[in-house]
């Protein structure tokens, strides 16, 4: 048998090689957009002496590059960066919705509640739990990573079952579920933002909201934690055999500590504060003249909640981990509040840094027309191909896949995807939601094989903890199987959901008027 599977795991780590070799050899995201903003100014005036031009589809007019390497275009960059950074939609949502995350983390609401879904679960059930929380723990970010993934070791551990199996189910729900969700997180916001800047090339009043994708991912947290629970049991165990240490590499008193009495007075305290604001919303949404609905049509849709999403998103974290925080004895005062504020505003200093230049790429690809022309081009040759919807989807679906393996960071890679691949699709009839949400499955789905996530390394660190000859390759042995079947059954629940012709979302929409 060991003679047997010697070769595979060569291949394996010679491929992963290639591909960490390839990853660490691009330059820092940063320097990229940089790069691609200097590119978008470059092209301008190439494409314009060129000549390039385009007809614009819904009125016929003509569609011209503007040359920024002229006194006109200096002007304008000059006269703009300021506002392209600080009007970049997804700047101001995620600083905000992460304010309140930051109180709720600094707490230890978030991690007292994974604790409580984990370590309460029924024996029959627990793989599910585990992969289902790991899902939900993407509401706050990177927080299960850190918290969830050893926790998972321990808790098989400690019911004699294989530390490595429930790392690796852990590890399934919170990296591989990552675009799935019951709540909206803060990664909702910050694609929403990206989205609406590259669809606005097209058309100026577009507006996507954080929730426009929330019922097909609502729909796959179930999907994605049965199928991530089938392959634990059905694959992944079987081929790691039967544990017989114990499980000593890892935290286990903390871990596994029951929830003290404050912990659980904290909980009922953040409950009822969550409860309250539940009503507000309920009572605000539910009368047809309710104050959180359209005054002027009475909508939902279009309401001051929907386009106010993330204010409630800053709220509920941040009552919540207030009332957490005061209850649990964690906040002594209000330092600490706005310590947890602080911490959170930290964790952006990278992300901050990053929009500056994708904001300017952003602008820059969208004032020169390069983005307007480019969409029509390519909407035309995909047009010409003869493709229905859903190959088109599903081939977008493949390239996501296929580039998160280059490059980790979800808003990243979409900051540099969307403004082309948005508009195009949008001359096509697709709608900007849909094409956000089957970014978010290719995203996701190989995110448990990419060495390029930004966790990688640290979940190698986390097996070695068990088997301390393990590395990149054991983790993507281990991890390929829920790879594959989440990009299976999520492509085929996309499929379904297209055959159906069901929203998406609040304001999510399947198909647009091209």
């Amino acid at each position: 048998m060991t003679v047997q599977q010697s070769p595979r795991r060569g291949a394996i780590d010679r491929f992963l090689t290639v591909i960490e070799k390839t990853g660490n050899a691009l330059p820092h995201p940063a320097t990229l957009f940089a790069t691609f903003a200097l590119l978008a100014v470059l092209a301008s005036w190439l494409f314009s002496k060129l000549g390039l031009v385009a007809v614009h589809p819904k009125d016929g007019s003509t569609v011209e590059i503007i040359n920024l390497v002229s006194a006109h275009g200096l002007h304008w960059i000059l006269e703009n960066t300021i506002d392209n950074y600080v009007g970049f939609a997804p700047l101001g949502t995620v600083m905000v919705a992460l304010l309140g995350i930051g109180v709720a983390e600094k707490s230890g609401l978030i991690g007292t509640m994974l604790r409580l879904m984990v370590n309460n679960a029924p024996r029959g059930l627990l793989t599910f739990v585990l992969v289902f929380t790991g899902v939900l723990s993407n509401m706050a970010s990177d927080v299960g990573y850190v918290l969830l993934v050893p926790l998972g070791a321990v808790v098989f551990a400690s019911v004699g079952r294989h530390p490595l199996a429930g790392l690796a189910a852990a590890f399934a729900g919170v990296s591989g579920g990552f675009s799935a969700n019951l709540l909206l997180g803060t990664i909702d916001p910050l694609l929403a933002g990206i989205t609406q800047e590259a669809a606005r090339i097209i058309d100026p009043s577009h507006a996507v909201t954080p929730a426009c994708n929330y019922w097909f991912m609502v729909v796959s947290t179930f999907l994605i934690a049965g199928v991530g629970t089938w392959v634990t049991e059905a694959i992944v165990e079987p081929r790691l055999g039967t544990w017989e240490g114990d499980g000593s590499g890892a935290p286990q008193a903390d871990g596994m500590a029951p929830l003290t009495a404050a912990e659980k007075r904290g909980l009922i305290w953040a409950t009822v504060v969550n409860a309250a604001l539940v009503g507000f919303v309920l009572w605000g949404l539910l009368p047809a003249d309710g104050i959180l609905r359209d005054p002027a049509t009475g909508d939902i849709l279009h309401s001051p909640f929907i386009h106010g999403i993330v204010t409630f998103i800053f709220a509920g974290g941040f009552l919540a981990g207030i009332a957490y925080g005061f209850g649990a004895g964690t906040f002594k005062g209000e330092r600490d509040v706005v310590d947890g504020m602080k911490e959170a505003m930290v964790s952006l200093a990278l992300f901050l840094v990053l929009v500056f230049f994708a904001a300017q790429f952003v602008a820059a690809f969208k004032y020169t027309h390069l983005g307007m022309v480019l969409a029509i081009k390519g909407a035309d040759l995909l047009q010409a191909s003869g493709l229905g919807p859903i190959p088109l989807m599903i081939g977008f679906l493949l390239l996501s896949a296929v580039l998160n393996m280059l490059m980790g960071s979800a808003s990243a890679k979409w900051a540099f995807m969307a403004p082309v691949f948005v508009p195009m699709f949008m001359l096509l009839g697709f709608s900007p939601e849909l094409v956000q949400g089957v970014y978010r499955i290719g995203d996701s789905s190989t995110n448990l094989i990419s060495p390029m996530m930004s966790f990688f390394a640290l979940i190698v660190a986390y097996v070695q903890r068990y088997r301390p000859s393990a590395g990149i390759g054991t983790v993507i042995a281990t991890m390929l199987p829920y790879s594959m079947a989440f990009l299976t059954v999520w492509t085929l629940l996309l499929i379904a959901w297209m055959l159906v012709g069901l929203p998406l979302g609040p304001g999510g929409s399947l198909f647009i008027d091209p």
